[in-house]
This record gives structure tokens, sequence and C-alpha cells, in this order.
């Protein structure tokens, strides 16, 4: 395999690596909002609690999102 088509093949792979960590952190918030919508209707007394649960489990997933396109974009320059 020529260098040229290695580069080529990793520029594919970062891409298709930060598009999954993307993907994966819609799916995660979409989840964790849902499930505090849910339990919210449930429990409607409980929200104040919830809704601060729900705002650290989305500040973890974004962070861990954010770590995957960085990792992604220093395979790609590195």
């Amino acid at each position: 395999m020529s260098p040229e088509t290695a580069q080529h093949l990793g520029q594919i792979t970062a891409g298709a690596g930060i598009g999954l960590s993307v993907l994966g952190m819609g799916l995660g918030i979409g989840l964790i909002f849902s499930s505090a919508i849910q339990s919210i209707a449930r429990q409607p007394e409980m929200a104040k609690q919830l809704t601060t649960i729900m705002y650290i489990g989305m500040a973890l997933v974004e962070g861990m999102a954010l770590l995957g396109v960085v990792f992604c974009y220093l395979a790609l320059k590195g």
C-alpha cells in the first residue's frame, strides 16, 4: 500500500470516528432526556432532583463525545 493511500484511509477512518462519536452523543442525550421526561411525568415532585441528575449525565455524555472527536483529530494530524 502506498503512503498516499494510507493517508487517505486514515482521513476516512478519522472522519468516520468523528461521525460515530457525534452519533453516540446524540443518542445518549436523547435517551437521558427521554428517561427524565418519563420519570418527571410519573413523579412530578422529584422534578428538581431529576433535572440535576439529567444535566450531570448530559455533561458526561458530551464530555466523552468531545474526547472522541479530539482523539480522532489527533490521530488524523499525528
